[in-house]
């Protein structure tokens, strides 16, 4: 078919199998894909915390031959949270309402770059809250953009879009899958040259009970806001107390992410004389709780029987360092406190 100009189409990426398989359909059309990842507090990056970028990105901007732009929607997904119009999952995921969001920012990505619609890996009836048929037909009314939203690999069992009706793209090269069974995307990938293919949810931790569960503590205490949103994301989470909170690193890089989101009026304690975690402690606290979030840490420390940790605590800015001795906490009572379980 002729062209006047080549057809551009914005790929929204997830960090997902599927969005990517999507985008590699259009391409295969001779569509030129701009790759565009939304950013939320709860997805996860293109690139890991030690800023190395994920082999089936790479891939997909070597496929593109552009970079993976990013537009950052947190605030937006902030407020999402706190009120979505169409509810939640199982866990605290309001997956309609992050999805239309999503598209809204990537409705917008199109008119800026000229581009002529959007592709998403979005396949029918696979995920129960967002993919069902009604639902994408609200997605994509509340999108701005009604029929300039195509989605390949359900393609051709979904109503025709203006990309089909104006000859952009071939139905006929479109799929037609639906439901949860992933062996035509795990075949599609291996086609695709895609050695390690990886969840098809992009890792959403609004989906997973324990990252739901640290959500909800922080909404019932401290308020919602995407600084703390980012600070459920590691660590053990335990509530103390109705004000007080204590979070406790896993292994050297949480420890220094601790450190780097302690601010004026938290606590940070450290073990002293060997190996362990650091805390960051929010909130009140007293005595009791002190020496308890001390037990907590030498708990971690794994010391010898009857044996107890030095522990160092700290108030920012400038508060006086206390060292206290403790005796690791019983595992049961130290279970009692985590959030999230």
């Amino acid at each position: 078919m002729s062209r006047k100009k080549p057809i551009k189409a914005v790929a929204l990426i997830s960090g997902g199998l599927d969005s990517i398989l999507a985008a590699r359909l259009m391409i295969d059309q001779g569509i030129t894909i701009l790759p565009l990842k939304v950013l939320l507090p709860y997805l996860p990056r293109e690139r890991d915390r030690t800023g190395a970028r994920s082999r089936l990105i790479s891939r997909l901007e070597e496929w593109a031959g552009t970079p993976l732009a990013g537009i950052d929607a947190s605030e937006e997904a902030v407020a999402l949270l706190k009120s979505p119009e169409y509810g939640f999952g199982s866990n605290m995921n309001p997956c309609l309402d992050c999805r239309i969001l999503m598209l809204k920012k990537g409705a917008e990505f199109m008119r800026q770059a000229g581009a002529d619609f959007v592709v998403t890996g979005e396949v029918v009836g696979q995920r129960g809250m967002s993919q069902r048929r009604q639902a994408l037909e609200i997605a994509d009314r509340e999108s701005g953009i009604p029929g300039l939203i195509l989605r390949p690999l359900s393609g051709r069992i979904l109503p025709e879009t203006i990309p089909e009706r104006q000859g952009w793209v071939e139905r006929a090269k479109l799929f037609s899958l639906s439901g949860r069974p992933r062996q035509a995307q795990l075949r599609l990938a291996e086609s695709a040259g895609i050695e390690e293919p990886v969840n098809a949810a992009g890792g959403c931790l609004l989906t997973d009970p324990i990252f739901s569960g640290r959500l909800r503590d922080l909404c019932r205490h401290e308020g919602l806001d995407r600084r703390e949103l980012e600070l459920l994301k590691f660590g053990r989470h335990f509530r103390l107390s109705e004000k007080t909170k204590l979070i406790v690193g896993r292994n050297k890089e949480e420890n220094g992410l601790l450190e780097s989101f302690a601010g004026p009026g938290d606590a940070l304690f450290y073990t002293i004389d060997v190996a362990g975690p650091v805390a960051l402690g929010r909130g009140e606290f007293h005595s009791g709780l002190i020496a308890l979030s001390g037990s907590f840490l030498a708990y971690y420390c794994r010391p010898a029987p009857g044996s107890g940790v030095k522990i160092s605590r700290r108030v920012l800015p400038e508060g006086a360092e206390t060292i206290s001795y403790c005796l690791p906490a019983d595992e049961k009572a130290l279970e009692a406190f985590r959030i999230g379980k």
